[in-house]
C-alpha cells in the first residue's frame, strides 16, 4: 500500500474468500482496505479528512516486554470512509493532539493500554470515548474479547494471527497490517449495535458514566516511595524491613524509569524482600543475598544498591510510607458476604456483569465509616448504594422469596422466633427439598 494518504481515492474493498460478511445493516469499512500513513504529509491529509468526522475506530500495537514505558508500534484508525494504519516510527506523533482535541467519539476494545501508549506518545487523549467491551458489560458479556463481541453483535469472525508477532520489523508484513486493519474495522458498526441495545434497555448513560471514569483513570507511572506496596507478600513485612523494602524499591523503580527497563530486569521482587528481611552491609553479603543475580551488580548498582539499604536502615518509622487501609479488618465478615449476594442476584437479574455493578473493593469502600468509591454516586449509588446503605443502617433485610431468589425487602424488626435451644424453627423438609443432594452425579458438561 502506498504511504501516500490521498482523501479523494475511494478505498479497495476486501473481495478475497476471507473477507468476513457483514450482518445485515451494518456498513463496515472492509479490514482489506487501507492505507499506509508513514510520511509527515500524509498524516497531515489524514487528520484533515478526520476532523470531519463525528465517530472514528482507533487500535494501537505496542511492545513493553523489555522496556518500562510501553512503545507505539503501530496505530490503526477506523472511520465511515475507509481505514488507515499510521506508522509512529517515521511520523510525529503529537499532530493527533488536534484529532483527540474534537468532539468525535474515539471507539476502542479494552482501552486502557491503548489509552496509556497513546497518552505517552501524542501527549494527549479523545476528549470523549466508547469502550465497546466496557459497553458490552452492561449487556450481560463477561469481559468480552474482541472477537467474541465482534461474532455475538456482527456475526463477523475474525481472524486471529498475528498477536504476537514484532510490531517494530519494517517493512511490516501484509499480514501483520491486515490483521491490524481487522482491529479497528468493525469498531464502529458495533458501537451502533451496542448504543442501540443499550438504549432499549436504559442504559446508555451508565454505560457513558463508566467510558469517562475509564478515560479519567490516572495512568501516571508509580510513584518510587509506594513501589514496596506491589510487592508479593509485602503486607507480612515487619518493623525496620518495611522501611528497608521501601527504600530498595524506590531505588528500583527510578532505575528501571531512567534506563527505561523493566523492573524486574534491574532487581527481582525476590531479591528486594529478601534484602528487605536481611539488609546485607557489604557487597560480599550482597552478592550472596537470594534474589540477587551477578548480572543485577553491575557498573555503579552495587554502591548505590547499599547506599540504599542504608538509608532505609536509617530511615524513622514515621516516614515509611503506608498504603491506604482496605478497611476490611473493622468491617464485620457478615457485611461483605451479605452484601456480595445482593450484588450478585442484582447483577442475575439485570443480566449484567456482576464486576460491572459493583467489586469487593466497592463494597469495602462504600462502608467506610466516610463512604469511597464507585457506589457513592451515579447510577451505581442509585442502583445498588442506596439499597445497601438501608440494608446495613437494619432498615431492610435480605430473604429468599421461596424460589431461591433473593429479595431486599423492608425490616419488620421482629426476631425470629427460637427454640429453647437456640436454634430457629424451620421446617428442615422444606429447605431441604430445594438443596442438591451433593451425593448426586454431576451435571454434564
Amino acid at each position: 500500500m502506498s504511504s501516500s494518504f490521498r482523501a479523494k481515492e475511494p478505498f479497495r474493498r476486501s473481495s478475497g474468500a476471507d473477507a468476513p460478511t457483514p450482518a445485515p445493516g451494518t456498513t463496515h469499512v472492509a479490514a482489506g482496505s487501507w492505507q499506509l500513513v508513514a510520511e509527515e504529509g500524509a498524516l497531515e491529509g489524514l487528520l484533515g479528512v478526520l476532523a470531519g468526522v463525528d465517530e472514528y475506530a482507533i487500535d494501537t500495537e505496542f511492545h513493553r516486554e523489555r522496556t518500562y514505558f510501553p512503545h507505539l508500534a503501530l496505530v490503526q484508525i477506523a472511520w465511515s470512509g475507509g481505514i488507515a494504519l499510521v506508522d509512529p516510527l517515521a511520523v510525529d506523533m503529537t499532530s493527533f493532539a488536534s484529532l483527540f482535541d474534537s468532539q468525535a467519539v474515539a471507539v476502542l476494545h479494552a482501552a486502557d493500554q491503548d489509552l496509556e501508549v497513546l497518552e505517552r506518545s501524542c501527549g494527549a487523549l479523545p476528549k470523549q470515548i466508547f469502550d465497546t467491551q466496557i459497553s458490552a458489560g452492561f449487556l450481560g458479556f463477561a469481559s468480552p474479547s474482541l472477537a467474541t463481541l465482534a461474532e455475538a453483535l456482527l456475526g463477523i469472525r475474525l481472524h486471529k494471527g498475528d498477536q504476537l508477532a514484532d510490531w517494530f520489523q519494517r517493512p511490516l508484513p501484509a499480514s501483520q497490517l491486515a490483521y491490524a486493519a481487522g482491529d479497528v474495522a468493525y469498531l464502529v458498526d458495533m458501537r451502533r449495535v451496542l448504543v442501540e441495545r443499550l438504549e432499549a434497555l436504559g442504559r446508555t448513560l451508565w454505560a457513558a458514566e463508566e467510558c469517562a471514569i475509564a478515560l479519567a483513570k490516572d495512568r501516571s507511572p508509580t510513584v518510587p516511595d509506594e513501589a514496596w506496596w506491589r510487592l508479593p507478600h509485602s503486607r507480612q513485612l515487619r518493623g525496620a524491613s518495611r522501611a528497608v523494602a521501601q527504600e530498595v524499591a524506590a531505588w528500583r523503580e527510578r532505575r528501571a524509569q531512567r534506563l527505561d527497563l523493566p523492573v524486574r530486569f534491574v532487581l527481582s521482587d525476590l531479591g528486594v524482600t529478601c534484602i528487605a528481611q536481611h539488609p546485607p552491609s557489604s557487597l560480599e553479603e550482597l552478592r550472596h543475598t537470594r534474589g540477587v543475580e551477578a548480572r543485577h551488580l553491575t557498573g555503579s548498582v552495587p554502591e548505590e544498591l547499599l547506599a540504599a539499604i542504608r538509608s532505609g536502615r536509617s530511615l524513622a518509622p514515621s516516614a515509611v510510607i503506608f498504603p491506604p487501609s482496605q478497611g476490611t479488618e473493622r468491617l464485620p465478615k457478615p457485611i461483605i458476604a451479605m452484601a456480595s449476594a445482593y450484588v450478585g442476584q442484582r447483577a442475575t437479574d439485570l443480566e449484567l456483569d456482576p464486576a460491572v455493578l459493583a467489586t469487593r473493593a466497592d463494597l469495602v469502600g462504600f462502608f467506610q465509616d466516610v463512604p469511597v468509591g464507585r457506589l457513592t454516586s451515579g447510577w451505581r449509588h442509585d442502583l445498588i448504594g442506596s439499597c445497601l446503605a438501608s440494608l446495613v443502617s437494619g432498615s431492610a433485610a435480605l430473604a429468599f422469596d421461596g424460589g431461591g431468589k433473593l429479595v431486599l425487602e423492608e425490616r419488620s424488626g421482629r426476631p425470629f422466633p427460637e427454640r429453647a435451644n437456640g436454634s430457629p424453627r424451620v421446617k428442615m423438609a422444606a429447605v431441604t427439598s430445594r438443596v442438591p443432594d451433593a451425593r448426586a452425579a454431576p451435571a454434564e458438561r
